[in-house]
């Protein structure tokens, strides 16, 4: 239980940086609507869905033994950005990015600062999740972020025919997890950004 609630809390201050930066590039690139909607914020709270921050993690918990998730998603009105098209791509690298590099500096920091056993355990879990949730968004299925970086890509028409698929994104996101997406998918890209980082797993 105490596993459960220390990765549970972590993955939440992950989903927190991770929504932050979403609304954060959005709102430099033209685009206020999270900040109008209370959401440029780090404070968790604004940021929890029922589904994806509780039901998902506490399931894939129990029946795997690791959590993982998604926050409630920033709004974004992709058309109060300066070029939506460009744009759309940098708002969805925010994310995952963000988780990349705040696993980043994690890692420095336990390199060049002695930590405490219990400090290094938090930080190696952190980088950890951090990792996993950032190359878990890279999947390109909307509502995921890649799925933002395919659409910003591809020509308007095959764009918007793409995007006609999010309405079940949730539902094939969920199947493909319980089919072994971590293991073939996720694990593998966890790996290379680790490896290309030399960050510690």
């Amino acid at each position: 239980m105490l596993n459960l609630l220390a990765s549970f809390a972590l993955l939440i201050i992950a989903m927190t940086v991770h929504e932050f930066a979403h609304g954060w590039v959005a709102y430099k690139l033209g685009d206020p609507t999270a900040k109008y909607s209370g959401r440029l914020t780090l404070n968790p709270l604004a940021h929890i869905d029922l589904f994806g921050t509780i039901i998902l993690p506490l399931l894939l918990f129990m029946s795997t033994g690791f959590a993982i998730g998604w926050a409630k998603p920033v709004p974004i009105n992709y058309w109060a950005l300066k070029n939506p098209k460009k744009d759309i791509i940098w708002v969805g690298l925010a994310g995952p990015l963000s988780n990349i590099a705040f696993a980043l500096s994690l890692s420095l920091i336990w390199k060049i600062i002695p930590l405490s056993y219990f400090v290094a355990v938090v930080f190696e879990k952190l980088i950890y999740i951090n990792l996993l949730l950032g190359a878990f968004n890279l999947i390109p299925i909307p509502p995921l972020d890649g799925s933002r970086i395919v659409m910003g890509i591809l020509p308007d028409d095959l764009a918007s025919g793409y995007a006609a698929i999010e309405p079940y994104g949730f539902i094939i996101v969920a199947a493909l997890v319980w089919l072994g997406m971590f293991d073939f998918l996720v694990w593998p890209l966890v790996k290379i950004i680790s490896g290309l980082l030399k960050i510690p797993l």
